[in-house]
C-alpha cells in the first residue's frame, strides 16, 4: 500500500536472502542483506529463527541492488544494510562489497548515501572507523541498561553498552559522523518513561540521532508496541535534549521486516522436501 516492495532472492546452493525496496519523497532506498541467517539471537528479529546458515559474498550483496534495480526499473539512491544478518559479522566482504558499489566503473555510489546497522560488535566498529569510509553507522540499542539488553539482544553480555558507547564516541570523534541510535520501543521492556530518562541520560552529549521504531509483530514473539507509545517515548526524549523521530514504518502489509519471508520460503521448501515451489 505504500509502493514497498519485498524481494526474495534464491541464491546458487539453493538459500534465501530478502531484500526490500523502499520509496521515498527523495527518491529510492534498499535495504540489503548480508548473510543467510543470523548468529546474534535477538529475541524481537525473525532473521535469525529460520537459524543461521553462512555469510554472503560480496557479489551476493551486490545482486540484490543490481536485481532489484532491473526489475523495478528505478535507480536506488540510497542502501541501508539493515537486512537479514548483522553486517560486521562478514566484515570482510562488507567492505569489498562497498568497494564495487562505490567503484566509478560500477554504481559509483557515495558512500555517505548508505547506513550500516550493527547490533554492537564493538572491535569491528573500532575498524570501521580507522577507514573513514563516510558512511552512517547505525547501532541498535535498544534499551538503555545492561540487564534489559542482554536479556533481548545477547551480543550486550560480551560486547556491554559502557564499551559500546565508548566505541561510538571513537567512531563518531574519528570520523566527524553522527551515530544513529535504533531503539525499537516495546511495551513492558523499554518503553516506560524511566526508561526514555535512561537512554536520554546514557546519550547526552554524543552526537548522535535516535530512530525509534515500533517493534515489528513477528508470530514466534508477542512483543507489541502501543499504538501511541513511540510518540510518547519521543517527546520524552525531546524535553530532555535528545533528537529524536519516529522511523516511517513500510511495509507492514506485506511483512517487510527482516527474516520474514525467508522464514516462510525455509518452512514451505522443506514441506517440499527442497525442491521448488
Amino acid at each position: 500500500m505504500d509502493n514497498t516492495v519485498k524481494y526474495l532472492y534464491r541464491l546458487s546452493d539453493g538459500n534465501f536472502v530478502e531484500t526490500v525496496l523502499m520509496k521515498y519523497n527523495y527518491g529510492y532506498s534498499i535495504c540489503v542483506s548480508t548473510q543467510v541467517g543470523c548468529k546474534m539471537g535477538c529475541k524481537f528479529c525473525a532473521s535469525a529463527i529460520a537459524g543461521f546458515v553462512r555469510n554472503l559474498s560480496p557479489s551476493e550483496i551486490l545482486m540484490q541492488i543490481y536485481e532489484t534495480e532491473k526489475n523495478s526499473a528505478v535507480r536506488v539512491s540510497g542502501v541501508v544494510m539493515m537486512g537479514i544478518g548483522e553486517p560486521l559479522d562478514n566484515y570482510e566482504n562488507v567492505l569489498k562489497f562497498l568497494s564495487l558499489v562505490s567503484d566509478s566503473r560500477g554504481n559509483n555510489f557515495s558512500l555517505r548515501h548508505v547506513s550500516l546497522s550493527t547490533c554492537g560488535i564493538v572491535p569491528r566498529i573500532y575498524d570501521l572507523a580507522s577507514l573513514k569510509l563516510g558512511l552512517t553507522l547505525s547501532v541498535s540499542l535498544h534499551c538503555a541498561d545492561d540487564s534489559g539488553r542482554s536479556e533481548i539482544m545477547p551480543v550486550n553480555k560480551k560486547y556491554n553498552i559502557e564499551k559500546l558507547i565508548e566505541a561510538c564516541r571513537f567512531y563518531i570523534n574519528n570520523t566527524g559522523r553522527r551515530v544513529t541510535f535504533e531503539y525499537a520501543v516495546i511495551d513492558n521492556v523499554n518503553s516506560s518513561d524511566n526508561d526514555a530518562d535512561k537512554l536520554a541520560f546514557l546519550l547526552k552529549g554524543i552526537n548522535c540521532h535516535v530512530n525509534l521504531i515500533p517493534v515489528n509483530k513477528i508470530r514466534e514473539r508477542n512483543y507489541r508496541t502501543a499504538k501511541a507509545g513511540v510518540a510518547e517515548f519521543a517527546k520524552r526524549l525531546g524535553r530532555r535534549g535528545i533528537n529524536a523521530t519516529v522511523r516511517r514504518t513500510l511495509g507492514s502489509d506485506i511483512e517487510a521486516a527482516c527474516g520474514q519471508l525467508r522464514r516462510d520460503a525455509v518452512e514451505k521448501s522443506n514441506l517440499n522436501g527442497g525442491a521448488d515451489f
